[in-house]
């Protein structure tokens, strides 16, 4: 069983998955399987891997400006992997403007392992958005999106890296 990011158990559905992390908001739930191929670096490998910027908001947990990162407004089509290990973990297709300077989507990619934290930092609770695979920074996840999740996955440019779909 997993744990919701209140910390509270989340039951999994019958004959569903077990030992699943489980996000239910709005009754919309996402089950995300374990990690088999998870990867574990040092401070210093990560350096050498990522950009300065790359390395502040990924493994520091620090945040982009807004309106300052280079996917905030990028409207082709792809998949956005993560910036740290390439793992997948959004589409295009669920990418929206809410209006607040960084990439945001309803929901992530199929089959994405994304975790999730929680974040006491600046005197308020959110949830923080973590790569399950590398355990990479992200962004948070907010309860005021589109329908039909009702999610805002806000999400830092410098933890991603998009690929175009190739034209048919």
């Amino acid at each position: 069983m997993g744990l919701l990011a209140d910390g509270s158990g989340a039951a999994v559905p019958p004959g569903g998955p077990t030992n699943v992390t489980v996000r239910a908001t709005n009754s919309h739930r996402v089950a995300i399987p374990p990690m088999q191929d998870k990867i574990t670096k040092s401070d210093a490998e990560w350096k050498k891997q990522l950009t300065p910027e790359q390395f502040r908001v990924l493994r520091q947990k620090d945040t982009e400006r807004p309106f300052s990162g280079a996917y905030w407004n990028t409207q082709e089509k792809g998949v956005y992997r993560c910036a740290g290990c390439g793992a997948v973990l959004f589409e295009s297709d669920s990418k929206f403007d809410a209006g607040c300077g960084w990439p945001s989507f309803s929901l992530p990619a199929k089959g994405a392992k994304i975790a999730q934290a929680v974040d006491n930092t600046y005197y308020i609770q959110r949830t923080e958005v973590l790569c399950a695979r590398c355990g990479g920074h992200l962004g948070h996840v907010f309860d005021d999106g589109p329908q039909p999740t009702g999610l805002r996955y806000c999400i830092n440019s410098a933890s991603l890296k998009f690929e175009k779909k190739p034209e048919h």
